[in-house]
């Protein structure tokens, strides 16, 4: 049973990309040249799932050559909407078309002069109609058999975008050269091609404390590892926790001599983790999917095996296999990030 329903899911989201090959047209050509007369960025937005995938399109354009950013709906109308400029290109993200936030900025966005080009299901929507350039990415239906959950949707706007990348990296004669200099600590994908167990910090690098230390202790352990956080586990190296300076700055406002609290008090229980075997490629996914900075690596019985660093795998310094301990070695003069 749950096999079949694996195949009916991939089915479904399969299909949904299939179905906007024959939609492709004179939209979204008008969208591309929007983007190539464009002397500002692509600025990306969405609400809830279609946010994550617009901050993975986002992140594929910067990649490969178009500046893009993005800008949350929600935060847009407290302050940032001035990271946004009249030479911007705004694609907006909303299978109905009917997202509130989006609904509230779209106006402010023309009325400062930037272009709008909708990636929505909802052609005669109000974001349809207050768009430059209406790419259709509606779906038949969901792979959640209730249709509520955002599953086909999210996996059309996604390949879309995607194809969008892609027609830009030929329109901008995009080469390997260019994608090495976007990628200054090295070429990106040797670099994320090898398993998490052969970059990771093992033994002593790891920061970690046992449940029931002092908050004090956490830092003490934070401030000798420069990592920015520090895990939390019980008697048996199991992962309980994780204490970021995140976590620290939050109880530093809502709490009182924090410092002789114990660390399950503030810390953040259930991190993000990954099994030593997966590729760096795929922690990458997870730290931009969940916009983290420390990713911890366990055993199946969650058992703390490493921890892996964002920067170090974008390139704050080349990975340097430590013979004999399996670890990525250098310099321990880092600043704190929240993991």
């Amino acid at each position: 049973m749950v096999i079949e329903q694996v195949k009916e899911v991939l089915k479904i989201e399969a299909q949904a990309i299939l179905d906007l090959v024959e939609r492709v047209g004179p939209e979204f050509e008008k969208a591309v040249q929007m983007i190539l007369e464009a002397k500002g960025r692509v600025i990306l937005t969405g609400m809830g799932k279609s946010g994550l995938v617009g901050r993975k399109i986002a992140a594929t354009l910067n990649s490969t050559g178009t500046p893009s950013l993005f800008l949350h709906p929600g935060e847009a109308i407290h302050g940032d909407l001035g990271m946004v400029t009249r030479e911007d290109v705004v694609l907006a993200i909303s299978n109905s078309g009917y997202t509130h936030e989006i609904k509230n900025i779209l106006p402010i966005l023309k009325d400062m002069g930037a272009k709008i080009i909708s990636f929505t299901g909802g052609l005669d929507s109000p974001m349809a109609l207050g768009s430059d350039a209406v790419i259709d990415v509606g779906v038949e239906r969901e792979a959640c058999p209730m249709g509520l959950a955002p599953t086909a949707s999210t996996t059309a706007a996604l390949a879309m975008g995607d194809a969008l990348a892609v027609v830009l990296i030929n329109s901008h004669r995009f080469s390997s050269k260019d994608f090495k200099k976007y990628h200054p600590g090295g070429t990106l994908g040797e670099r994320l091609s090898v398993s998490i167990k052969e970059v990771m910090f093992t033994g002593d690098n790891i920061p970690v404390v046992v449940l029931g230390s002092k908050v004090s202790q956490a830092v003490e352990v934070m401030d000798s590892k420069g990592l920015g956080a520090t895990l939390v586990v019980d008697k048996s190296d199991r992962l309980a926790g994780i204490v970021t300076d995140g976590d620290l700055r939050r109880a530093l406002i809502k709490l009182e001599n924090i410092t002789e609290m114990k660390v399950e008090e503030i810390m953040s229980p259930s991190p993000k983790t990954i099994d030593e075997n997966q590729m760096a490629a795929e922690a990458l996914g997870i730290m931009e999917l969940y916009e983290i900075t420390l990713l911890c690596i366990v055993d199946r019985q969650k058992r703390v095996k490493g921890v892996v660093h964002l920067h170090d795998l974008l390139g704050r310094e080349e990975f340097r296999l430590n013979e004999g301990f399996g670890i990525a070695s250098g310099t321990n003069n880092r600043s704190d990030h929240s993991a």
